[in-house]
């Protein structure tokens, strides 16, 4: 097979959640067990860090390997979903995957998998953990899928856990409450293996408190460590100033994801790479400020409060829960606009309901639909909107809904675009 074709039998072959949602997950780690079995255990070869949380886990992930790489370390890193290349989900200091190599993989592996019967997740996982070890890196980043406990990526030993916010996410697979969900994303947390919560959660911290204690997991509040002096937006950056408070060091960072939300992720990122630091790995002042202000260029991620355009401003972001839609509606407030349009799309498996509620009933909307099964169509988002005292019209695409964005807004109007990961790669497909 070829690259396209080896695609499409990964695609058509096995349930993908991106595309088809809940009926691609496996609540239990059988089958990433067996397929490691038969690839040699490669992911015991690997010094890794492990990363969960609702939001802010992929930012997370990226801002550690882009430091350990401007630290000098060939860095592996694995997040989900892929915006526009599937090869974006396993990378070794920013460059993708070859497609030669998931050819060989697959290739390789193809009959003796179809026997175990893989998620297309559980497949991916492998490939990256079988492409870390045959390449060697001196370190691998390893992103939480879905969850924690039961995901996939559960069968490494890191060097550390992070577990950045929880909020009310995928609710029908992880549970209906903050505390079960937050039970799920503890499961990542390994007997005496030191652990970061980003974020202190009053009704839910105690959860990985207990988890830890059990565990003898030595673990760090990161939130509670330091304090936000200043979080400003300085041209192309985010300047953070924090205070150590075990040190009473103040220092400023300046970062390159822009959303004034990234200090919950900075502060957890900080407290991480100390312990990564107490672990043999030389990390110095002057890579964490370097990897900090050139993540972008350095790990290739994409649509975290991205720019796509100016006048009228046109950003995009990832965050689709209601946690995400928050620090989104939060971070609008710090710019200054005469109309706001909002590019609105949804999946068909989640409460929107309890996103619409959020939204600013002044903006104009284009509701659409993203290129993937699990979209909610544009119109059933329109109703559900209008019962909300939104009001716009409806576009089969998210290019049409682009269009007819920019048609309508003056030089100095924003456009905002997201509400699903899935609209976010539609418009970057396009752009």
């Amino acid at each position: 097979m070829n690259y396209s074709q080896t695609l499409d039998y990964l695609f058509s072959r096995l349930p993908m959640y991106q595309r088809v949602g809940a009926a691609a997950y496996k609540a239990d780690l059988r089958n990433t067990i067996k397929i490691c079995e038969a690839l040699g255990n490669p992911q015991k070869k690997l010094q890794c860090i492990h990363v969960a949380g609702t939001n802010g886990k992929g930012s997370t992930s990226h801002m550690i390997a882009a430091v350990l790489q401007k630290a000098g370390y060939k860095v592996g890193l694995y997040t989900s979903p892929h915006l526009l290349d599937f090869r974006e989900r396993v990378k070794i200091n920013g460059k993708m995957i070859p497609k030669e190599y998931i050819i060989e993989f697959v290739e390789k592996h193809k009959k003796e998998f179809e026997y175990i019967e893989p998620s297309f997740f559980e497949w991916t996982v492998g490939l990256a953990f079988d492409y870390f070890s045959n390449m060697e890196v001196d370190v691998a980043v390893i992103e939480v899928g879905l969850g924690g406990r039961l995901d996939s990526t559960n069968v490494i030993d890191p060097v550390v856990s992070v577990i950045t916010n929880i909020g009310m996410d995928h609710m029908n697979l992880l549970g209906d409450t903050l505390q079960k969900i937050a039970v799920e994303k503890a499961g990542i947390i390994k007997a005496r293996k030191p652990v970061v919560v980003s974020q202190y959660q009053p009704q839910i911290s105690q959860i990985f408190i207990e988890k830890a204690k059990e565990l003898k997991a030595p673990i760090e509040i990161a939130d509670k460590n330091f304090k936000v002096i200043e979080n400003k937006k300085e041209g192309d950056y985010l300047s953070t100033t924090l205070l150590d408070k075990k040190t009473n060091v103040t220092t400023n960072y300046k970062l390159d994801l822009t959303g004034a939300y990234q200090v919950k992720n900075l502060i957890g990122v900080i407290e991480a790479l100390k312990i990564i630091a107490g672990n043999g790995f030389i990390i110095n002042e002057d890579d964490i400020q370097k990897g900090l202000s050139s993540v972008i260029k350095l790990t290739g991620l994409q649509g975290r409060w991205q720019t796509l355009s100016e006048k009228p401003f046109v950003i995009c972001d990832t965050g689709h829960n209601e946690d995400g839609i928050k620090e989104i509606l939060s971070n609008l407030k710090l710019y200054s606009y005469k109309q706001l349009h909002f590019v609105l799309g949804a999946v068909n498996d989640k409460d929107v309901s309890s996103i619409l509620k959020l939204l600013p009933k002044d903006a104009i909307y284009y509701f659409t639909k993203a290129s993937v099964p699990r979209a909610l169509p544009e119109n059933e988002l329109k109703l559900k909107a209008e019962e909300m005292g939104l009001k716009g019209n409806s576009f089969s695409t998210v290019k049409e809904a682009i269009t007819a964005a920019k048609e309508k807004a003056k030089a100095n109007d924003l456009i905002f675009i997201g509400g699903s990961t899935f609209v976010v790669a539609d418009v970057l497909a396009t752009t």
